[in-house]
C-alpha cells in the first residue's frame, strides 16, 4: 500500500512539473526579450485588423471558430481595439478594449466582460496578457482566468494564444490569426 501511495505521489508530482516547467504555462516574457521583430502595440494593434480563429473545448476537440474584424485607434499612450465577432454557431459579439501603455514595456487594458484590469508586458515578438474574464449567460457566465500571449511573425502577422482556465483548470484554449485587413 506504502509503495502505491509513493508511485501515485511521484506521479502526482510529475504532473505538476510538466505543466509548470514544460508547457504553455511555463513561458515568460523574459524568454522573449530580444527576439524580434519588436511588437509595437500602437503599430500592429492599429487600423483595421482581421482575425480568424478557433476555440477548443476542454474536451480538447475544436468547440467553434470565428472571424473578427476589429478596429484599433491610439492617441498618445491610450488606446482602443474594437472587436465584432462572428462565430461559426451564428453568435455574434462585440467587444472594445480601453489600452493604456504603461512604464517598462507594460500595459493596461479594460473592457465590459474583464473584471478590473487585464494586465500586460511586451517583450520582443510577444506580448502576455492577464486578466478574469466574465462569459456570457449563455455560456454560463463563469468567471475564467486568461493568460493570452500574442506573438508577432516575420511578416507583420500575429498568432494568438490563450488558455483560459477555471480553479485552475484549462477549460477551452484559443488559437488565432491576425493580420492587417486590406480588404476593405
Amino acid at each position: 500500500m506504502k509503495i502505491l501511495s509513493a508511485i501515485l505521489l511521484l506521479i502526482v508530482l510529475g504532473i505538476i512539473a510538466k505543466s509548470l516547467l514544460f508547457s504553455f504555462r511555463a513561458q515568460s516574457p523574459e524568454d522573449y526579450a530580444g527576439t524580434g521583430p519588436d511588437f509595437s502595440l500602437k503599430d500592429h494593434l492599429s487600423g483595421l485588423i482581421l482575425s480568424e480563429g478557433i476555440i477548443y473545448g476542454p474536451n480538447g476537440r475544436v468547440a467553434n471558430s470565428f472571424v473578427a474584424k476589429m478596429e484599433g485607434k491610439w492617441e498618445g499612450d491610450s488606446g482602443t481595439l474594437t472587436e465584432n465577432f462572428t462565430y461559426s454557431n451564428g453568435k455574434i459579439q462585440q467587444r472594445k478594449w480601453y489600452l493604456t501603455i504603461g512604464p517598462e514595456n507594460t500595459f493596461t487594458a479594460t473592457a465590459d466582460d474583464i473584471i478590473g484590469e487585464a494586465n500586460g508586458v511586451i517583450s520582443g515578438s510577444t506580448v502576455m496578457l492577464s486578466y478574469k474574464i466574465v462569459l456570457p449567460q449563455d455560456a454560463g457566465g463563469h468567471v475564467l482566468n486568461v493568460k493570452d500571449w500574442m506573438y508577432l511573425t516575420e511578416n507583420g502577422i500575429i498568432i494568438n494564444k490563450s488558455e483560459l482556465r477555471k480553479f485552475g483548470v484549462k477549460v477551452a484554449e484559443l488559437v488565432a490569426t491576425m493580420r492587417p485587413d486590406t480588404l476593405e
